[in-house]
C-alpha cells in the first residue's frame, strides 16, 4: 500500500511509528495486559484511577452533561443517546488524569484532545462507530488542519454497571464490561498506519445502573482546535 502525504485514509510511516512506540511502552508495563485479539491492538489496566478520582470525575460530568451529538455536530435521537461534556483542562483533577494517561502511553500531551466525559442511563447507548476520521467525511479537511488522524484512544470506566453498558468491538467479536477505575487503550490504526476497521466499537445499552466514562483521543500531530 503506497503512502500519500496528508491522506489519513492510507498507510502512513509516521502513524505506524507512533504505533510502534506506544506498543513497545505498553508491552513493557507489567501492570498492563493486552487483550488477545489478532486484528486490534488493545490494552487494559485495572485500578488506573482510585474510587475518589472516579467520584470526582462523575461529579464534573453531572455538572456539565448535555445531550450527546455526533462528531459532525448533528444530534441523533437513536444513534448516540448518552449525555456528555468536555472537561476543563484547568481542573486540577482533569489535569492530573490527563498527565497520567500520557505517562502510561508515552503519547505527547500536545497531541491529545480535551478529555470528554460521558454518562449513560438505562436504555442509552452509542451504536457502532469509529474514532478515526473517515477521509470522505465533510469535516476531514478541518481535522487534517487541526492535527490529522485520531490514532489512539484512551477510555476510563468511572463506574461499574449492574447490567449492560459493555464496550463492544463487533468485528473482533468481544466485549469489555465496565469496571470502575479501569482504562482501555487501543490503536485506531493498523500496523501500516492506516485506519483499522477492526477498531469499530459501540457502547452497548445500559440495562440497569448508570455508566460513566471519560475518553481522550490522540492525534498524529499537535492538536490545534
Amino acid at each position: 500500500m503506497s503512502e500519500i502525504i496528508d491522506d489519513g485514509g492510507v498507510a502512513s510511516a509516521a502513524r505506524a511509528h507512533i504505533g510502534d512506540t506506544i506498543r513497545a511502552r505498553l508491552d513493557r508495563n507489567p501492570m498492563v495486559h493486552r487483550i488477545d485479539t489478532p486484528h486490534l491492538e488493545i490494552y487494559g489496566r485495572q485500578d488506573f484511577l482510585s474510587a475518589q478520582e472516579c467520584a470526582g470525575l462523575r461529579e464534573l460530568i453531572d455538572a456539565g452533561a448535555q445531550p450527546s451529538t455526533l462528531f459532525s455536530g448533528s444530534a441523533n435521537a437513536e444513534y448516540r443517546t448518552s449525555h456528555s461534556c468536555h472537561l476543563s483542562p484547568w481542573s486540577p483533577l482533569v489535569e492530573t488524569i490527563t498527565q497520567r494517561i500520557c505517562a502510561l502511553t508515552g503519547i505527547a500531551p500536545e497531541t491529545g484532545e480535551t478529555l470528554q466525559g460521558q454518562r449513560y442511563t438505562p436504555g442509552q447507548e452509542y451504536k457502532v462507530h469509529c474514532d478515526f476520521f473517515p477521509v470522505t467525511a465533510s469535516y476531514w479537511p478541518r481535522m487534517l488542519k487541526s492535527g490529522g488522524q485520531r490514532c489512539w484512544t484512551a477510555m476510563i470506566y468511572l463506574s461499574g454497571v449492574e447490567e449492560g453498558g459493555e464496550t463492544h468491538f463487533p468485528k473482533c467479536e468481544f466485549m469489555v464490561p465496565p469496571v470502575e477505575g479501569m482504562v482501555l487503550v487501543w490503536n485506531n490504526m493498523d500496523l501500516d498506519g492506516a485506519p483499522n476497521e477492526y477498531s469499530l466499537h459501540a457502547a452497548r445499552p445500559v440495562v440497569r445502573g448508570t455508566k460513566y466514562v471519560v475518553t481522550k483521543w490522540f492525534r498524529e500531530r499537535k492538536w490545534a482546535p
